[in-house]
């Protein structure tokens, strides 16, 4: 029997601890796993990917989905459903529409990386970004980081505004709008999560011991950071040929990628000293989103389980 979850059930569910535990699960899944070549969709400006993958006891696919004519209908432009197959059969085993569960799984992997590479002692936080998912980016940095203070950068002076007021009354921690190069200046963590299709500021501006996640870049011709930046960094990624396709260092050429993975499992060095900048480059892939549906899955039935037993 396949077992269904809706979007109104994932979303009720989901929170940063869960899916922080699901993003190290998947990574740590790269290591002996699989995640097969990404398949984009488009139907005039809608657009879907299709991403696979397996590992261990999971085999699946996640259709992700951008419709931007949905803000006419008053529904959300992003989808997202997982679908999950038994490992021994091939047959349809759980589906699960997690369209809000997938933004936190996306600051999930951001939150890893800080959480690995970052300075212990980070504070300022600038965001690079004032749309839907840059929220989710404070909320889990916040949690793996001690934040006081959080600067935002954004292409209209009302949206940054805005979306400073937003994280302050979400996350009760200081934030306005600043300037990109006082912002990214005075960072120790810069997150950007933009469309952009070119460098979203300066090389020069970043100083020595920032972190920069930038999660972004997820096909041929986006771009969000400067090629400059490269040269004076120590760069990381999830999958390093997927990165090198569609990622943020498809502009890195001949750069040396390290998974993060390889951190997290101690077989690679992350950051070696206080003065290091480190980049990590988020592209996504499907491990991550068979780990969420499992945690998802698990936490409906633990949550089933104790109700049964009042």
């Amino acid at each position: 029997m396949t077992t269904v979850m809706t979007e109104a059930e994932s979303a009720g569910l989901i929170d940063e601890e869960l899916a922080l535990t699901a993003a190290r699960e998947a990574f740590l899944a790269t290591r002996t796993g699989t995640a097969f070549p990404v398949v984009l969709g488009h139907t005039g400006a809608n657009r879907f990917t299709v991403k696979s993958g397996t590992a261990g006891d999971l085999v699946g696919v996640k259709i992700g989905s951008y419709w931007p004519g949905n803000d006419e209908a008053g529904i959300p432009r992003h989808s997202s459903a997982i679908v999950l197959l038994d490992p021994g059969t091939g047959r349809l085993a759980a589906v699960v529409e997690a369209a809000a569960a997938n933004a936190y799984r996306t600051a999930a992997a951001d939150a890893l990386a800080v959480d690995t590479l970052a300075r212990p002692d980070a504070r300022t936080l600038t965001v690079v970004g004032t749309g839907h998912q840059a929220l989710y980016e404070v909320r889990a940095v916040a949690r793996v980081r001690p934040v006081r203070r959080v600067l935002v950068v954004g292409r209209r002076s009302d949206a940054a505004h805005a979306f400073a007021k937003d994280v302050t009354a979400q996350t009760g921690l200081p934030a306005e709008p600043a300037d990109a190069r006082t912002a990214i200046a005075e960072a120790d963590v810069v997150v950007t999560a933009t469309t952009a299709t070119q460098p979203l500021f300066d090389a020069d501006w970043v100083t020595p011991g920032t972190h920069v996640s930038a999660m972004g870049a997820d096909r041929v011709g986006k771009q969000e950071l400067p090629p400059a930046l490269y040269g004076r960094s120590l760069l990381f990624c999830d999958l390093p040929e997927q990165s090198r396709a569609v990622g943020e260092f498809q502009h890195a050429t001949g750069a040396v990628l390290t998974p993060l993975a390889a951190v997290l499992a101690g077989a690679a060095e992350g950051r070696r000293s206080i003065e290091d900048i480190t980049v990590f480059d988020s592209s996504g892939f499907a491990l991550q989103d068979l780990t969420l549906a499992a945690a998802l899955l698990r936490r409906r039935a633990a949550v089933a389980g104790q109700e049964a037993h009042r």
